[in-house]
C-alpha cells in the first residue's frame, strides 16, 4: 500500500484527460480505480444549453487540494487525482474529472463520489450557462 497518496490536482483550461487521473492514482496494491467525468450537457431543468463558461477564484486550486487531501486522509484511498477546468466549454467537453484508487471496488466507489460531491459543494468555481435562446445564467457549482 502507498504510505503518502498520490495527488493530482489542477484548475485549468486545458482539456482534462480521465486516462492520465487514472494513470496518477494507480498502485501496486490497488484492486479498484473508480474515476468521474463531469460532461457538459445540451440541457438544464428542460432548456436548451448551447455552451458553458466556467469561471474560478483565485483560491479555486487550493480548496481543489484541501478537498482532494481530505479524501486521501482516508485510509481506504490509496491515491486520488482530481481536475477541473475553467474557460468556455463545449457540449460534450469534460469539465471534472476525479479518481481514486482503493484495496476493494466498494471503499474506491465510495471515496470518489465523497470526491465529486465536496468538490460541488466547496470549490469556488461559477459556470455561465448560455441558451439556445440567447439568454444566460450564472449558477455557483463545480
Amino acid at each position: 500500500m502507498t504510505t503518502t497518496p498520490t495527488l493530482l490536482v489542477e484548475v485549468t483550461t486545458a482539456v482534462l484527460d480521465v486516462s492520465a487521473h487514472e494513470r496518477a492514482v494507480s498502485d501496486r496494491a490497488a484492486g479498484a480505480v473508480v474515476s468521474f467525468q463531469g460532461v457538459v450537457r445540451d440541457h438544464d431543468h428542460g432548456r436548451a444549453v448551447t455552451l458553458l463558461e466556467y469561471e474560478g477564484h483565485p483560491t479555486a486550486e487550493a480548496v481543489l487540494a484541501e478537498v482532494a487531501r481530505e479524501i486521501a486522509a482516508d485510509p481506504d484511498v490509496y491515491a486520488v487525482a482530481v481536475s477541473h477546468r475553467i474557460g468556455p466549454l463545449a457540449i460534450g467537453d469534460v469539465a471534472l474529472v476525479a479518481a481514486v484508487s482503493t484495496a476493494h471496488r466498494a471503499a474506491a466507489f465510495a471515496a470518489c463520489a465523497r470526491l465529486v460531491d465536496e468538490v460541488k459543494a466547496r470549490l469556488p468555481v461559477w459556470k455561465r450557462q448560455v441558451f439556445a435562446d440567447g439568454t444566460d445564467e450564472w449558477v455557483n457549482c463545480a
